[in-house]
C-alpha cells in the first residue's frame, strides 16, 4: 500500500539536549514536557539515544532516562533511539530492558545501534572490546536468546527480560545494517537526521532482502529526520541556526551546548558542502513548506513511520514545533 505522510504514524527522536547557560537537570525536565506534550497529540514513539561525552546531550545514561519518560506519560512507547550494544553485556541490556517492560508493560521499545555513541578515547573509557562492533550480529542474537521464552532452562537468565513483550528494532545509517535487520526480521531505523546519504539504498536492502521472523512478517523501516516549523519560514530559519551551529560544532570538533537563535550567523563557505549534506533531510519552514516537502519525502522513500528530531534552543518554540508538525496530518483529515 502506498505510504502518504497525512496518515503515516509520527514519532519523536530526544537527546535531552542541554542548552547553552541551562544544566542536564533542566534537560530532562524538558525532555518529560516534550513526551508529555506529544502524547496529548497523539505521537507514537519517543525515543532516547544513547551518546557520551557531548556536552550538548545528556542522555548518556539512557535506561535510566528512560525509566523517567515512561513514569511521566501513560500511552506512548517509549524506548532507545539507540542503546549502543557493544558498549554493553548483552545481559544487563537484557535485564535493564525487563526492568522497564515489567514496571510499563508493552511500551518499551529496544533500538540496538553498533556505534559506540561517542570518540575513540570515551570508547575505550567505557572499557568497550575493540572488536566489539564487529561481533555486533552475535551480541544481538545474544541478547534475543536472554529476551526468549525458550531461555527458561538455561544457565544464564534475564529476570526480569525473559520472556516479556521487548519489540527489538536495529538501528543504522548504511546498508550493512539494513542488510542485518532485513536478515534478523526485525523492524530497522535509518539515522537519516544526521547521516543522509545511503537512506535510499539501505531501504531498498532492507526491503529486498527481509526474512520475515516471529517479530515481524513484513518490513517495517522508520527514517528520522530533523524538522524545524514556525509560523513563518522566516521564523522557521531564524530557529534553525541553532541546528546548524551544532553542526559546524561536530565538524569544527568545538561541541557547545545548544546555542541560541543568531540572526547574524552566516555558514563559513568551507562547511558549507558538508553542512549541507548534513542538512539533505532536515526540512525547516512555515506550514505549508513542512508539509509540501515531508509529503514529497514520504512518497518518494515510502517509509511506514516518520521519527522527528528538532535541534530549538527555545522551548515553547520546540513544543510548538511538533504541534504545527502533527496539525498537518489533522488539516488532511478534516
Amino acid at each position: 500500500m502506498k505510504k502518504d505522510f497525512n496518515k503515516i504514524p509520527l514519532s519523536v527522536l530526544d537527546l535531552a539536549v542541554i542548552l547553552e547557560g541551562k544544566t542536564p537537570a533542566e534537560s530532562f525536565q524538558n525532555s518529560l514536557n516534550l513526551a508529555q506534550h506529544v502524547e496529548k497529540l497523539g505521537y507514537l514513539r519517543f525515543w532516547l539515544a544513547e551518546h557520551h561525552n557531548m556536552a550538548s546531550i545528556a542522555s548518556s545514561a539512557t535506561s535510566v532516562l528512560i525509566g523517567h519518560i515512561a513514569g511521566g506519560t501513560s500511552t506512548i512507547r517509549v524506548g532507545s533511539g539507540g542503546i549502543m550494544l557493544p558498549n554493553h553485556a548483552p545481559l544487563v541490556i537484557a535485564e535493564q530492558f525487563g526492568t522497564l517492560a515489567s514496571l510499563y508493560p508493552h511500551r518499551i521499545d529496544l533500538g540496538l545501534g553498533r556505534a559506540p555513541g561517542t570518540d575513540q578515547p570515551t570508547a575505550k573509557a567505557l572499557q568497550r572490546d575493540e572488536r566489539a562492533a564487529y561481533q555486533f550480529p552475535q551480541t544481538v542474537q545474544e541478547l534475543q536468546t536472554y529476551l526468549s521464552p525458550d531461555n527458561k532452562n538455561a544457565n544464564v537468565r534475564a529476570i526480569p527480560g525473559e520472556g516479556l513483550d521487548i519489540p527489538i528494532w536495529i538501528l543504522g545509517s548504511s546498508t550493512e545494517s539494513a542488510r542485518l535487520a532485513a536478515s534478523f526480521g526485525l523492524p530497522y531505523a535509518f539515522a537519516s537526521h544526521f547521516a543522509p546519504q545511503e537512506l535510499r539504498q539501505a531501504l531498498n536492502v532492507y526491503r529486498s532482502t527481509f526474512v520475515p521472523s516471529k517479530q515481524l512478517e513484513e518490513p517495517y523501516a522508520i527514517a528520522c529526520v530533523n524538522v524545524t516549523a514556525a509560523e513563518t519560514n522566516e521564523a522557521a530559519q531564524l530557529l534553525a541556526t541553532s541546528m546548524k551551529k551544532m553542526f559546524l560544532g561536530i565538524f569544527t570538533n568545538n561541541r557547545l551546548p545548544l546555542q541560541a537563535p543568531d540572526e547574524a550567523f552566516i555558514l563559513d563557505p568551507r562547511y558549507l558542502p558538508l553542512i549541507n549534506q548534513f542538512l539533505t533531510y532536515s526540512f525547516i519552514g512555515g506550514p505549508s513548506e513542512i508539509k509540501a516537502d515531508l509529503m514529497k519525502f514520504v512518497d518518494d522513500t515510502q517509509i511506514d513511520e516518520l521519527m522527528v528530531v528538532s535541534h530549538i534552543y527555545d522551548h515553547g518554540a520546540r513544543l510548538n514545533s511538533y504541534k504545527i508538525l502533527k496539525d498537518l496530518q489533522k488539516d488532511a483529515s478534516s
